[in-house]
């Protein structure tokens, strides 16, 4: 098998490394030193230089102005995004605008994916439930009145809630059914409450109350938020594996620049052994990513449906940096715990994304089950 990847995605990744060279992850505040969020909005000027570079358009087709490339693609982009700590709703617009362009209708793509792929529209999704520990789809009720959808629900610690042009929310109807409701900022019946990440981002806790919204902006088609969760549940992977990339590599540096006894503590065997074991976690890390985002990518069929491939992959991403960071912490000793050290906000970042992520047990009964229902040989 070719596991190299194509001209087009090589060309992405190299595009999204030159945008985020500038980014210096230091300068923002640490959550630790500020008493609410880092900052009031994400990084605009970023956003800006993303859909200048056409990396906000990846996933979209031609006739809209994107590149037509896939979710291999998008995860090459936010692996070099995570090793600077961007401040931008990558992830969340673009997995968005890549569910409307699949499942939305003609009408909603004509209206939205050709500004979103310019930067002019930004999106968010609501995948945490009411709080954070149950499926979001069972938060949020809606029903159908003529040319509206009414929505009534909660939905938690939604990233740039105050910030997004729309909410993708997922509701279900009285048919046991998911749809994808576009919920506009501002909107009449939609109200939001102030939470704060890990990472001194803000979130919001998005209350609907009779929120009425129109047909159009709701999508009503089997499949599209299963696609959805697991195209974002794979893209937060890919924050993990290149937020633990630059972290061992930061270790590595300062391992081989720091002396005790007269020699670089980079030579001690109890250091490099446990330098080996985290880079054996970010390898299995990439590889279950990967296998997973082209499972997403190709449809490709397999004795397990491509949500098997997505809980793999979660199970060694949110055990594996949080393994990453706490290592790297240890092995700076005292600098690892200094708050105006760059590796505060990265641990900040890696248990943001390890609660997103949820719990390993999580996904292995997940697994199990999947196994169970799809016996292999």
């Amino acid at each position: 098998m070719d596991f190299t990847f194509t001209e087009e995605q090589q060309a992405a990744a190299e595009a999204a490394r030159g945008v985020f060279a500038a980014v210096a992850p230091d300068a923002v505040p640490s959550p630790a030193l500020v008493p609410g969020a880092v900052a009031e909005d994400f990084d605009r000027a970023l956003w800006g230089r993303l859909a200048d570079a056409d990396l906000l358009s990846l996933l979209l087709a031609e006739q809209y102005g994107g590149a037509g490339l896939d979710a291999v693609a998008l995860c090459l982009v936010l692996r070099e995004s995570a090793k600077v700590l961007a401040r931008v709703p990558l992830l969340e617009s673009c997995a968005a605008v890549a569910a409307v362009q699949a499942y939305g209708g003609p009408e909603l793509t004509a209206e939205l994916l050709a500004r979103a792929g310019r930067g002019e529209v930004v999106l968010t999704v609501a995948a945490h439930g009411r709080t954070g520990h149950d499926p979001a789809e069972l938060a949020v009720t809606a029903r159908q009145d003529g040319d509206v959808w009414i929505l009534d629900g909660v939905q938690t610690a939604v990233p740039w809630a105050y910030d997004a042009d729309l909410v993708v929310v997922p509701a279900r109807t009285a048919a046991d059914r998911t749809v994808l409701a576009l919920v506009p900022r501002g909107q009449a019946g939609a109200g939001l409450a102030e939470q704060y990440a890990t990472s001194g981002e803000r979130l919001g806790e998005l209350r609907l109350e009779s929120a009425r919204i129109e047909a159009r902006y709701v999508i009503d088609a089997e499949g599209a938020w299963e696609w959805l969760r697991e195209l974002l549940a794979t893209g937060t992977c890919a924050l993990a594996l290149g937020l633990g990339e630059r972290v061992l590599g930061m270790t590595s540096e300062y391992a081989s620049k720091r002396e005790q006894f007269g020699h670089p503590i980079a030579t001690f065997q109890a250091v490099a052994v446990q330098a080996a074991d985290r880079y054996v976690d970010l390898r299995a890390m990439e590889a279950t990513m990967w296998q997973a985002a082209w499972r997403i990518a190709a449809g490709a069929p397999g004795a397990l449906p491509a949500s098997g491939d997505v809980a793999v992959a979660k199970i060694w991403a949110s055990e594996g940096v949080r393994r990453i960071v706490q290592t790297a912490q240890h092995l700076h000793g005292g600098f690892g715990a200094d708050v105006d050290c760059p590796l505060h906000r990265y641990h900040a970042w890696a248990k943001h994304l390890e609660l997103a992520l949820g719990p390993a047990a999580a996904h292995e009964e997940a697994l199990g089950d999947l196994l169970a229902a799809h016996p292999l040989g």
